[in-house]
Order: structure tokens, then sequence, then C-alpha cells
């Protein structure tokens, strides 16, 4: 677990823009539940999430067609809610950070670990600008 004081700025970075955070399995449930699309960030501590995922997250939701719903889990730190989102999101591997469209609770588009590191912010806005287009 990481430290509050720690994770609290990085948590900001995306609630501060529309985002839910989902501490537990039943809230991730209840999430995953809801009709319409969910845009779900597996947030962490790493240079790639501050740099790629958080920022090209943001800029994606600049456009026209957005999902309906955010929502986040914080790796390393909502551990249950963090295991249920993952458990969605198979058959991909967990990683973090990580970016998962639900479209009625069924995955429909992910971007893994390493489709972020080392690749730009926009770019991954761009993927993620596609997908909103292709299920929102």
């Amino acid at each position: 677990m990481y430290p509050e004081e720690l994770v609290k700025p990085m948590r900001e970075e995306l609630t501060n823009i529309g985002f839910n955070e989902l501490a537990t399995s039943e809230d991730v449930s209840k999430a995953l539940a809801k009709s319409g699309t969910t845009l779900v960030v597996v947030n962490s501590v790493c240079g790639c999430a501050a740099a790629n995922a958080r920022p090209g997250v943001h800029i994606s939701l600049q456009s026209e067609k957005t999902p309906d719903q955010l929502v986040t889990v914080f790796a390393g730190v909502d551990t249950e809610a963090t295991k249920s989102a993952r458990d969605m999101m198979v058959p991909f591997p967990p990683s973090s950070p990580s970016i998962a469209l639900f479209k009625d609770g069924a995955l429909v588009h992910m971007i893994e670990r390493h489709h972020i590191e080392g690749r730009p912010a926009a770019l991954i806005a761009e993927n993620l600008k596609a997908a909103y287009n292709d299920h929102c």
C-alpha cells in the first residue's frame, strides 16, 4: 500500500476531471452494471501514468463523444476494487496503468501498460477518441 499523501495528487488528477473513485468490489460491480459506456482507469504511481496515461485520458475527454461514466481504481491502494476491475478485463493480464472501455458491462476496448509506456499522451488520447467514436 502506498501512503495516502503520496497518491492524493495522483487521484485528484482524475477526480478533478469527473472520475469517481471505486474502493470495493461492490463499487466496481455497481459501476459496470450500469447501461451505457464506462471508462475505467487503473491508476498507478509509475512515471508512465503521470506522463502518459492520465494526461492522455484528460485530452481524450475533450471530444465530441465521451463515455457516460468515468471511474478509477488505484493499483497498490484500492486493492479489492483493482482486483475486481482487472477480473472484468480478462483475457488481458493485470497491468497498471491501464485503461478500459466497457459498454453495457462488456469490455470493448483495452489499453495495457505496454501500449502506454513510451507513447505520448496525445497518441493515447487519439486511441481513446477512436474507441469513443466506435462505442459511445
